[in-house]
């Protein structure tokens, strides 16, 4: 065997291992579309508890202040790929540069990383709008407990700027915000045994005032006060009356008789 063809079976072994070393691509959700007839959600939350929800291909056009923080939630199912979209306006002049962020986070509040997508770009003062993306990873059926994969549940995204002259804090902005999903095959092996949605349990709102206590209300009310209240004044009183005849006996003993005489 030549020295040449040894040299030419290296060389395509070492080929063939590089290639094998590529990772394969991402495969990424496609660029998100509104869906035909979706309503536009107008609005957004100040927090977790008051996001608003949308679903996914349903445009969202809110009017906000510069310096807010606007919050948004949606579902996602097992097998999804999602893609995130935002695009931020100046209706009005700025003094200079800002930098915005997009965030994602689980029903657990767990940020959850981007794969591709501008999540904190910075914009000049001359430029009208800026553009934020994020594309998450595909949501599994289920994970270890130790780790932080996407899981089944509800999502939210809070969109807010990191960094701005403090002269452009409070200007007002326009928002467009758009959430797709690719389905795909969740081959996991394993099954969530339930979404992860946080737990919220409101409150009931009184719309009236509370009606007056009747007599027996309140005659019962003072009988559950009285023993506590009645033991330690009655222990109390008890306590300095024994002190009281502990004095008077204590003086009747050591004072002199009156009629007595000096001899």
């Amino acid at each position: 065997m030549s020295t040449r063809t040894i040299r030419s079976g290296a060389a395509l072994a070492a080929a063939g291992l590089a290639l094998l070393a590529v990772p394969a691509p991402v495969q990424a959700a496609p660029t998100p579309t509104p869906s035909p007839g979706a309503t536009p959600v107008t609005r957004a939350g100040t927090s977790f508890l008051t996001a608003a929800g949308i679903a996914g291909g349903q445009p969202v056009r809110v009017a906000a202040s510069t310096g807010d923080y606007l919050y948004w939630s949606f579902p996602a199912a097992a097998g999804e790929r999602h893609e995130i979209t935002a695009t931020v306006s100046f209706p009005k002049s700025r003094s200079g540069a800002s930098t915005w962020t997009m965030e994602v986070f689980d029903g657990l509040r767990r940020r959850q990383s981007c794969t591709a997508g501008a999540q904190t770009p910075t914009v000049e003062a001359s430029v009208g709008s800026v553009s934020l993306g994020c594309s998450l990873r595909q949501v599994r059926s289920w994970s270890e407990p130790w780790s932080a994969d996407p899981l089944p549940g509800t999502y939210y995204v809070r969109l807010s700027v990191a960094e701005l002259p403090e002269a452009d804090l409070g200007l007002p902005i326009d928002v467009e915000l758009l959430v797709g999903a690719d389905r795909q095959d969740s081959r996991d092996d394993g099954e969530l045994k339930a979404p992860l949605v946080p737990p919220t349990q409101a409150g009931t709102v009184l719309s009236a005032e509370p009606a007056a206590q009747s007599v027996e209300e309140d005659e019962s009310g003072y009988l559950d006060w009285l023993p506590g209240l009645g033991s330690r004044w009655i222990w109390s009183t008890v306590g300095g009356l024994l002190a009281a005849a502990a004095g008077v006996a204590g003086f009747a003993l050591t004072r002199r008789p009156r009629g007595s005489r000096r001899p």
